[in-house]
Order: C-alpha cells, then sequence, then structure tokens
C-alpha cells in the first residue's frame, strides 16, 4: 500500500520505505522482499535515485546517513561527504579572481563521497550482493525510465547554456540536440557501461566483501578516478562567476579517501534523543533550536497559530546564527558543540526571544572564541539581500540543483535514514565517459581565513545534508528528513514537534503548513541573507498571518502544499511500522507492507 493521499499514513510489520520518488521506494522495498535489509533497501533506492531524479542528485555528489543497527545496537552516522582536494586553498581561488567559491563548474567540486558511503554501508552492514543492489540503477539507466516533468523542464531551461558553454552536458541531456519531453522514456548510456564496467570489475573478485571492496577501488582508484583526473586536468568551462576555470581535484585525492562510521551528535529533548550529524553538516542546529525550545510550552500552542510559528522561527535564528560561526569540520577545527548543546547556554539563547521578530544575526559568545565571532561578523557585515530558497519547489527556480531523501525500517528493527545530494545535472559538466557529473559542495566554504568553515585542503564543508533519527525513551523510534538546503532543519523540526507535542500521525505531520526563514547567510553561492524574512504556506490560515506580520515578520506567501518535502518512518515497542511522504510535487512515496 503506498501514500499517495495527505492524510494516508502507511502501516506494516515486514518493513517500510519512503523516498522521494515512487519508483525508488519500490526498489528498496523489492531488496527487503529479496531477503536484505534496511541498509541493502537504502543503497538501493539511494544508486537508483541517482538515475531517476538527477536533477536533484548524482554518482558525484555526497550522502549522510544516521542509522540503527539491531546487530551492533548502535546509532551511528556514515560520513560520505568528501573533503576538499589538496590543492584547494584560498590562495589559488583567490589568484583565480574569486571572492565566493561558485555555486557549479569545477572549482566548487569536493571529493565525491556518494559511492563510498553507500559501499561502506552495504559492505558493513547489509547481506545482499553488489549486484543485487545496483542492477536496478543499472537497469533504468541502460533500458530508461521515465522523465519527470521537473527534469525535463530544468534540462530545457539550461539547454543553450549546456550548448555553448559544457558541450558534453548537452550531449547527455539533450541527445540528437532536443531535451526530452516530460514522460518521455530516457536513457544514460555512457552511466550504464560505468555501472556494467564496475560491476564487472568488481566480480572478478571472489565473496561478496571483496566484490563491493573492488566496485569502491574501480571508483576511486580506478577507471573512474582516472576520468575524473583527465576530465578535471584537461577542461576549462563557464562557472556562476561568470569565468572559465579549470578544477584542482585529482585522481590520487579520490584514492586517497574514503567514507567513515562516526559517532552522532545527541540532543535531549523532554523523553527524546535525536541523533544528527556532527557540526560538519547542520544538524547540530536541530538539536540546539529543541533546546532553545524545551524553555517553551509548545503542547499549550496551536501547532498552526503565530505563538507556535513565531517562537519556532526565533529559536531556528539563534542556532542558524551558531552554525554561522562555530560549525566546520571538527576534525580540523576545534567546535565547542557540548556548549552549544548545553541546558544553561539554551536558557541564555531562549531570553533572546520575544515578541517580535528579530532582524539581526546574533551568535552566541562563547569564552575563549570571541575573536572567531569578531572576525565572522565583520566578513558577513557587508553580505545581505537576495535570498535563496529551496529550488525545486513550484514557486521557484528549476536552475538550482538540489537533494533527495529517503529512510527504511525492516522488521527486524534496523532504520535508515539518508540524505543524499550533489553531482546534480545542474552542477557541473557531465564527465562523458562515466556519464555523470561531479558536486559543488565547495561552495560551503568561505575564501577568508580564520573562519571555522574557512576553505582548506583536507577538510569537509559544512554540508546542509541532514538525516535525523529519534529515540523514545532510549528506544530508537522514529527517522526523517527533507530535500531542501539551509531549509532541512527548518522543515523537519516544525514536523517533529507537532508529532510530538500535538499528536499529528507522520502523514498529517508531513503535510501541516510548512514555514522557514532565509534570516541568515545562505550556504549557497551567492551566500546572501534575507533577515527577518518568512516563507509560509497560505492555509496556515488569514488570522495567524496577519499577527505574524504584526510581529514584525516580512511575510512570503506561498500556496498550500509547495513548501517542504518531507519523509518519515517510525516502528513502535509492538513492532508496527509506520511511514509518510509528502504530496508536494506528487512524486515522493511511502510504501510498506
Amino acid at each position: 500500500m503506498a501514500a499517495n493521499s495527505p492524510r494516508q499514513q502507511i502501516v506494516g510489520t515486514f518493513g517500510v520505505v519512503a523516498s522521494s520518488h515512487w519508483i525508488a521506494s519500490a526498489v528498496g522495498m523489492s531488496m527487503l522482499e529479496k531477503g536484505g535489509n534496511a541498509f541493502d533497501a537504502a543503497v538501493a533506492t539511494g544508486l537508483v535515485l541517482q538515475v531517476l531524479e538527477p536533477h536533484l542528485n548524482g554518482p558525484g555528489g555526497d550522502m549522510p546517513a544516521v542509522f540503527y543497527s539491531k546487530k551492533t545496537d548502535k546509532v551511528e552516522v556514515i560520513c560520505g561527504q568528501g573533503p576538499a582536494p589538496a590543492a584547494a586553498s584560498i590562495a589559488h581561488y583567490r589568484a583565480e579572481g574569486l571572492d565566493r567559491i561558485p555555486g557549479n563548474g569545477l572549482l566548487a567540486t569536493v571529493i565525491p563521497g556518494s559511492f563510498g558511503g553507500w559501499m561502506l554501508m552495504l559492505r558493513d552492514y547489509g547481506r545482499l550482493s553488489l549486484r543485487d543492489v545496483l542492477s536496478p540503477a543499472l537497469r533504468y539507466a541502460e533500458n530508461g525510465h521515465p522523465m519527470l516533468p521537473r527534469v525535463a523542464t530544468t534540462i530545457a531551461d539550461l539547454g543553450e547554456f549546456f550548448r555553448e558553454e559544457w558541450p558534453t552536458s548537452f550531449d547527455t541531456w539533450l541527445p540528437g540536440g532536443k531535451a526530452p519531453a516530460p514522460w518521455s522514456k530516457f536513457t544514460n548510456p555512457a552511466l550504464a557501461r560505468t555501472w556494467r564496467r564496475l560491476l564487472d570489475e568488481a566480480e572478478s573478485r571472489r565473496g561478496r566483501e571483496a566484490q563491493i571492496e573492488g566496485a569502491r577501488e574501480a571508483f576511486y582508484s580506478g577507471f573512474v578516478a582516472e576520468a575524473v583526473d583527465r576530465f578535471v586536468r584537461d577542461t576549462a568551462l563557464m562557472d556562476e562567476s561568470g569565468q572559465r576555470h579549470k578544477g584542482v581535484l585529482t585522481g590520487a585525492d579520490m584514492a586517497a579517501w574514503r567514507a567513515t562510521i562516526e559517532a552522532p551528535a545527541i540532543g535531549r529533548y523532554h523523553d527524546w534523543m535525536i541523533a544528527k550529524t556532527g557540526p560538519w553538516g547542520q544538524g547540530p542546529v536541530f538539536l540546539e533550536a529543541l533546546a532553545i525550545l524545551e524553555e517553551f510550552d509548545l503542547a499549550a500552542m496551536d501547532p498552526n497559530g503565530p505563538d507556535f510559528v513565531h517562537t519556532v522561527i526565533e529559536a531556528e535564528k539563534l542556532a542558524f546564527a551558531d552554525r554561522e560561526v562555530y560549525y566546520g569540520d571538527p576534525a580540523a577545527i576545534d567546535v565547542p558543540l557540548a556548549h552549544l548543546l548545553s541546558s544553561d547556554y539554551a536558557r541564555e539563547r531562549a531570553r533572546l526571544i520575544s515578541g517580535r521578530a528579530s532582524a539581526e544575526l546574533r551568535p552566541g559568545v562563547i569564552p575563549g572564541y570571541e575573536d572567531l565571532v569578531a572576525r565572522t561578523m565583520a566578513m558577513l557585515a557587508p553580505m545581505s539581500g537576495g535570498a535563496v530558497y529551496e529550488p525545486t519547489m513550484e514557486h521557484l527556480t528549476e536552475r538550482r540543483g538540489d537533494t533527495v531523501h529517503l529512510d527504511v525500517i525492516d522488521e527486524e528493527g534496523n532504520m535508515v535514514s539518508v540524505t543524499p545530494s550533489g553531482g546534480w545535472l545542474q552542477s557541473s559538466p557531465v564527465i562523458p565517459e562515466l556519464g555523470f557529473c561531479l558536486n559543488s559542495r565547495a561552495q560551503m566554504f568561505w575564501l577568508t581565513e580564520g573562519l571555522a568553515s574557512s576553505l582548506a585542503p583536507g577538510r569537509r564543508p559544512r554540508t546542509t545534508l541532514t538525516p535525523s533519527l529519534a529515540l523514545k525513551n532510549g528506544v530508537p523510534a522514529m527517522i526523517f528528513g527533507t530535500p531542501g538546503g539551509d531549509q532541512q532543519e527548518q522543515w523537519q523540526l516544525p514536523m517533529f514537534l507537532r508529532h510530538v507535542h500535538h499528536g499529528l500521525n507522520l502523514q498529517d505531520a508531513i503535510e501541516a503548513p510548512a514555514f522557514h526563514t532565509a534570516h541568515f547567510p545562505a550556504s549557497f553561492y551567492p551566500r546572501t541573507s534575507d533577515p527577518a524574512s518568512l516563507m509560509i504556506e497560505r492555509d496556515i490560515g488569514e488570522a495567524t498571518l496577519a499577527e505574524l506580520r504584526a510581529r514584525g515578520h516580512r511575510l512570503t506567501v506561498a500556496d498550500p502544499q509547495t513548501v517542504g518535502r518531507l519523509t518519515a518512518a517510525e516502528r513502535d515497542a509492538s513492532g508496527v511500522l509506520r511511514a509518510g511522504a509528502t504530496t508536494r510535487l506528487q512524486q515522493a512515496y511511502a510504501i510498506g507492507r
């Protein structure tokens, strides 16, 4: 049974899969039916999403995962986020005439992390073969899949740019010189050849784990890395700066990197614990916002009322201000995360929330970090205006790439929440031998020395990708997430709060009116902000909208069901599984039995 109308929540016991594409959800369920577990299902779903939604993610992208393994009885994180290449220095980018890293093109690329992350998950936690989980993606690339209208529109809009500036992308996405029609059958023969060769090389080895490792090696130190190295070294192409640049990524960078398993950042909220990525992602924003909101009686507020919206948004503004100053790769810098998530600090921050919308970026000043705050605020001072919203919603442009999300729970209780992204068709020119392009995650670094997220070789960019896993009374109970750049935490948080405090089931909470702000500096080029802004869906109600305006929020009112693309799944103490998926854009799906 599949969720394809508002309020219909999936219920099952065998397994549930929710993702941003209906075919991908079905692929995930087929892995469970084949005898795989939630990890196998997640890998197959993630790989096929790269083919079905190439405007949102690709093989050259990245994937953080937060998961619970019944076998290890641990909640952990897979970091499939590649770091900056060895030659990616501030001095080099400044010498290229840049003051910000472009949002597309070869200089925006970090080491692709997605494939390494998926292979780590499959090898260590799955049980199916590489052929089992890769075959659906290979089949759709080779034999064709229905072209989503939004993908067709994206390709058509970029056709002239591809023709003039990125000819390899033109050849791939406009075969025969013509943009594909919506719902037409579309193939990617070069990508299919890549997957087939990778599978052939892997299966020259004996044993499941050896084959998975062989695939990883073929990608990161074999023929894939060699093709990447040649293309980046020999190609100078146009990017958003209005100039042509070569990239700095090399095959040696790829060969030296591996995905890792890490402990999650943990936040406590009433009788819940929430697991997120570390501060190399924005996940702790969710945890800090919850800590601040615990100082308020949200259960007594109308979940569609002005008090609820105002309080949540103001808490998010404070947490995102701290993200801007303090977050970065904790392997390279000292991030005071324990202080940021402490109850004492949360009480200090909560006292800043008044009845008026703040128009200021207000990071906390932690003792010992005064210089960092001053440097960051001085760099940001000249920048404002031109908010960049999540790009795949109906009221916004198609020209920026975005993200997908998937959640899987199996009958054993394994839980996987993953937010794959990057390597979308808008981000970088296609590497012709491979049939895919690289990512643009480096745009999230700053080209100013001494900041938490300054560009430096080997550092992970402060990604926006942020899957979630929540434990109720210490027991893994719920996974959820969404595409949406800086809006990811902002769409997840009201959904979680409405579920926890107001008793909305997953589907009701997902379909409730969504809202977010672009008050803080965007993570995406050109890194602008829109102070006191509030985008909100009209069905929140005219009384709420009027009161929010009166409190000083600068509203952009969107049509109902056009903001946010959440999916979620949960498991109760009896083993009953539930899942929900947004009806926004009419392509996300939850399936279970």
